[in-house]
């Protein structure tokens, strides 16, 4: 039998556990909103390798005004990649306005044929909604299952966060996509890049993948920007 004091130790161990899983996400608000100094993100832009941090000062609320509030960078397609994608983010490094609340939102040209490579989003749930075109579409849980299925325009799907995901136009036009992240700073890892393009000893990479030093070269060629 456990003693009343084992009880209540464990039942405090537990509830720290959930709390801590619950709030691990970006912060509440506790304030309507706060607009950080355009310098002071500049700076933060420059200075911090793997993004900005999750909480900046905030400007004089007085200062502030409702340009702060609007992102127009994602009226027209931007450039295409070797993918045949292009993307165009709202985050915080562009739009303000969404410092503190807790979201943040990109928008995805794909050509016919092109796809989103393999990839995920380490701090955000991701949900995609497709504007015009036909798209292939899905993710791959953590026993290896996929769900994916072709969605067309007006359909919505979500990618859980930090689940594998991928997507690719197979239809006859253009696929234009809005996807929407409970994040401000979602992160995002391409697969491929991952494992060719960071260094990962290559004794390793053949062992796990069955590969010769050939065919990894190629692949680090392909992925790693510094091997060319």
């Amino acid at each position: 039998m456990f003693s009343q004091n084992t009880l209540l130790i464990f039942f405090a161990i537990f509830f720290l556990h959930v709390s801590t899983i619950t709030f691990a996400s970006d912060p509440d608000p506790v304030q309507d909103f706060c607009i950080p100094h355009q310098k002071l993100l500049g700076s933060m832009n420059a200075s911090h390798h793997h993004g900005i941090p999750s909480i900046l000062p905030c400007k004089n609320s007085s200062e502030t005004t409702a340009t702060d509030f609007v992102f127009s960078g994602t009226k027209a397609a931007g450039n295409f990649s070797e993918d045949g994608i292009a993307v165009i983010s709202a985050s915080l490094a562009n739009f303000p306005g969404l410092n503190t609340l807790g979201m943040s939102f990109a928008r995805a040209d794909i050509e016919v044929g092109g796809i989103n490579p393999p990839h995920f989003h380490p701090r955000a749930t991701e949900l995609v909604h497709v504007v015009e075109g036909k798209v292939y579409i899905g993710f791959v849980d953590s026993s290896n299952r996929v769900f994916a299925r072709v969605l067309e325009q007006g359909e919505v799907m979500v990618l859980p966060r930090g689940l594998v995901h991928f997507m690719m136009n197979v239809g006859d036009k253009i696929v234009t996509i809005f996807g929407s992240f409970n994040s401000q700073n979602p992160g995002m890892q391409k697969i491929p890049s991952a494992v060719f393009g960071s260094g990962i000893d290559e004794e390793l990479l053949q062992k796990a993948f069955g590969l010769d030093s050939k065919q990894i070269g190629s692949m680090r060629r392909k992925f790693d920007p510094n091997s060319k």
